[in-house]
């Protein structure tokens, strides 16, 4: 009999792997600001139409840059913690759901036990 179960998928952390996550985190972060420029000048070109009304316009703008503001502050707070990691660290990236095949005489807490992966640099180094 096959059943599902989540296994965890997990990152090692290596010289490549933290840099490519300092990359991801900076663009992701660039593109944040980028949508915020564009919002603000957005409102601007809207403000001067006069087709809204300009308090209610303000405030749904000041909203979704506030939204973006925020997801800046959390990603400067994973480069803050990206940097005090030291390699060799194990950073849970996804889980997964797996086929586990069960057969009688099998151990439960064998099975019932959450399964991991651990990836290297793109390959997987370890099963857990």
């Amino acid at each position: 009999m096959n059943i599902l179960q989540n296994i965890i998928v997990k990152q090692k952390l290596t010289e490549n792997s933290k840099a490519e996550l300092e990359a991801k985190y900076n663009n992701k972060k660039l593109q944040l600001q980028k949508e915020c420029d564009q919002l603000l000048f957005e409102l601007k070109k809207l403000e001067k139409t006069k087709k809204f009304q300009p308090s209610s316009l303000k405030t749904h703008f000041d909203k979704e840059i506030h939204n973006r503001q925020e997801k800046i502050k959390l990603l400067e707070f994973q480069l803050d913690q990206l940097h005090m990691l030291p390699i060799g660290s194990e950073l849970k990236e996804k889980e997964i759901q797996g086929i586990v095949e069960v057969k009688v005489g099998d151990r439960w807490d064998d099975i019932k036990t959450s399964k991991t992966i651990i990836i290297k640099d793109g390959i997987v180094d370890e099963i857990r």
